[in-house]
């Protein structure tokens, strides 16, 4: 099965480079070495395999509100120390992660859990310094469903 063929590659690739965590050059390396394979299937390929990612290799999880906080909270410190071009990038990369929750959003199972994370990414974007103090303000007022257990399924 193809999906198996690139686990299988890219297992092989980590045996042979052994890296302790996996930043944009191996994310780069790893796309041409597995090529064809597409930057989500290949985010997802690697959050699977254990080794630490770097923010920008990992992305924006949505499994749970849990991995949601976690990672947006880890793009906002990229954000907030870097520069105009490296901000445009984490930017990106929050805008595909909403437009992911948009699609599965359709799902009426995943509907409301997709809504609120929508919500959540949105704030991100519209001010990303602001977003923690914002999500704290939410909880204090029982205004998301983070943490009570919701799985947030993608």
């Amino acid at each position: 099965m193809r999906g198996k063929g690139k686990a299988v590659e890219l297992a092989h690739w980590l045996e042979e480079h052994h890296p302790a965590q996996i930043g944009e050059p191996e994310f780069a390396s790893l796309r041409a070495d597995l090529a064809p394979v597409s930057e989500s299937y290949l985010r997802k390929l690697l959050r699977e395999c254990g080794v630490p990612l770097d923010p920008m290799v990992e992305g924006v999880r949505q499994g749970t509100f849990a991995e949601l906080e976690a990672t947006l909270l880890r793009l906002l410190a990229e954000y907030e120390s870097a520069d105009a071009v490296r901000r445009m990038a984490v930017r990106r990369l929050v805008i595909t992660a909403k437009e992911h929750a948009r699609l599965a959003a359709r799902n009426p199972a995943k509907r409301a859990d997709k809504e609120e994370m929508i919500l959540w990414l949105t704030t991100w974007l519209e001010n990303p310094p602001v977003f923690r103090e914002w999500l704290a303000i939410r909880r204090k007022r029982g205004q998301t469903t983070f943490p009570r257990g919701s799985a947030g399924g993608k």
